[in-house]
């Protein structure tokens, strides 16, 4: 592997592949045009990319593409996946980690094939039982790491010390200027309240907030998590996966509203023309594809789940997002965390 922080990217994942794909990785080059620390290992049908890539000015000397035979399908099951994917586009992203080609894989492919294939050829971390699935959500000061968003289901408290740990990290790898702020996602922020394993968890935090690694804030309500006042909101896969889709219900039922009121009567669209900046400010604000990508966590090597229904500006972030991660220095962030919970320093 060269020095330069080098990307995986399964190509033919997600709809609308490689051309959406190929598309981001342009938008990333435009992007980037005064940085050249990164590099490109694109996976999937060469003749298909190379036709893509031909649309664009991105330089060779930042590319590489490697052909891969097979395509994970969104109706593929993880069990047949292992079978049948072992020289597909997303195998070969990931594979590629453990032959020092790369730094971190992307995909917009299979979520649970994606994890699977993650999870065996990567291998869990020496101090992680649970690698869980992080994501970015939008709050009143800038941004929050959540996790686990539907990984595991059941979690005890040293999963969620873990998750807590490996959050702070990811979220000090994104935005260095800042410090994290864990909570743990309750139904109610007095200590009292909560299952046992909270409590537990609670106390084990409060006492490795000592170390640094983050400030602990307690326990948060649904209802806070959007106030920026934590940036690393810690639970269960179950309860997360839960907050996820209610958020993104909530979202998209609030810009539906919005756009119904406004085209109700003339004078209401009349009115756009005086709140049109604000009305973009708003949308961009509550773009979806700004946040897009997923973070596997507790993995020996960092792997990004971009949604597969995105378009080229939401894989674009998902790509921006590795690259962050990666510049970021995520996994020694991880390893210098986690070595405080196994009481090595």
């Amino acid at each position: 592997m060269n020095n330069k922080i080098t990307i995986a990217i399964d190509a033919m994942g997600g709809e609308n592949a490689p051309i959406k794909n190929i598309q981001g990785l342009n938008l990333f080059f435009e992007k980037n045009k005064k940085n050249d620390n990164f590099f490109f290992n694109i996976y999937g049908d060469q003749i298909q990319i190379n036709k893509e890539l031909k649309k664009y000015n991105i330089p060779e000397k930042y590319i590489k593409v490697f052909h891969s035979s097979s395509v994970v399908s969104d109706e593929e099951t993880p069990l047949t996946a292992i079978k049948n994917s072992k020289d597909s586009s997303m195998w070969n992203s990931i594979e590629s980690q453990i032959n020092a080609k790369a730094n971190i894989s992307v995909s917009a492919g299979n979520t649970g094939v994606l994890f699977v294939i993650s999870r065996m050829l990567l291998k869990t971390m020496d101090e992680i039982k649970k690698p869980a699935l992080a994501g970015l959500w939008p709050n009143k000061e800038n941004m929050n790491v959540v996790l686990d968003l539907g990984a595991n289901i059941e979690c005890d408290e040293n999963n969620l010390v873990d998750f807590a740990e490996m959050g702070a990290a990811l979220f000090k790898s994104l935005f260095p200027n800042e410090d994290s702020k864990v909570a743990l996602l309750n139904i109610g922020s007095e200590e009292i309240k909560g299952t046992d394993i909270l409590k537990k968890a609670y106390s084990r935090l409060k006492e490795l907030s000592r170390f640094g690694d983050f400030k602990f804030n307690g326990f948060i309500e649904g209802n806070q998590i959007t106030e920026g006042k934590s940036n690393v909101i810690i639970t269960d896969g179950f309860t997360g996966n839960v907050a996820l889709k209610t958020a993104e219900g909530t979202a998209k039922f609030i810009t539906d509203s919005l756009k119904d009121v406004l085209k109700e009567t003339l004078l209401a669209k009349f009115s756009i023309l005086f709140s049109y900046f604000a009305l973009k400010k708003f949308k961009q604000k509550l773009d979806p594809r700004k946040f897009n990508g997923a973070i596997f966590l507790g993995l020996k090597g960092p792997v990004v789940k971009s949604h597969g229904a995105t378009d080229y500006v939401g894989f674009y972030h998902a790509i921006d997002l590795s690259y962050r991660i990666i510049k970021g220095d995520l996994m020694s962030k991880i390893k210098n965390n986690l070595s405080h919970v196994d009481g090595k320093e």
